[in-house]
């Protein structure tokens, strides 16, 4: 990924921060020779330095993903900056965003427990607080045959690049500008690149 100087994002716990709480990614792979990518939620497990998930078995790019560099992006909040908002009129518009990109080998898990156990990971991150739901509480000869219908995997991480392009390479008093925009607007990833500016201020 191409990252100039002032995007670089190099805290270890703010890129781990950023793959947990924008867990959706996408994952690619060379299938039958050609570029192949998976959406799917994966997870963190750090002290591994590895993530879990699992394909839809009928997902064909399980079948030749060993032993190969794969490539996992996670697609934070992003979203278009208007030259409007500038104390200057000359001045063309731009897109901030935050995107961690990991490399790794993927191992295909076969092992019954270590499945359920990043199943269960899963669920437990994904149900609310309060939630009634509970994996563990379900028939576990049902959940013995859905998992038939999947393929678990696990990604051993070798490399990872964090970019958070925020306006760090404008002047302190545009990016304030910038921020106060995106705050005066209702949709998410506006406002949660106004607070991550602010963070970065």
């Amino acid at each position: 990924m191409y990252i100039p100087k002032h995007f670089k994002l190099e805290e270890e716990e703010k890129i781990y921060e950023f793959i947990e709480k924008y867990s959706f990614a996408t994952l690619y792979s060379t299938h039958k020779g050609e570029p192949y990518a998976t959406h799917l939620p994966l997870i963190l497990r750090k002290d591994e330095n590895a993530l879990y998930g699992h394909f839809a078995r009928p997902n064909g790019q399980w079948k030749d993903i060993e032993n190969q560099s794969v490539l996992v992006v996670f697609q934070g909040p992003h979203c278009y900056i208007s030259p409007s908002w500038y104390e200057i009129k000359d001045a063309v518009p731009t897109w901030n965003y935050v995107a961690i990109h990991l490399y790794g080998r993927v191992e295909i898990i076969e092992d019954e427990k270590v499945i359920l156990d990043s199943l269960n990971d899963m669920v437990n991150k994904y149900e609310k607080p309060g939630s009634t739901y509970n994996l563990k509480n379900v028939d576990s000869r049902y959940v013995e045959g859905m998992s038939k219908g999947i393929v678990a995997f696990k990604i051993t991480i070798t490399k990872i690049e964090a970019k958070a392009k925020l306006s760090q390479n404008h002047p302190v008093e545009r990016q304030e500008l910038i921020i106060q925009s995106l705050e005066r607007d209702v949709d998410q990833d506006n406002l949660e690149l106004a607070a991550l500016m602010k963070e970065n201020l």
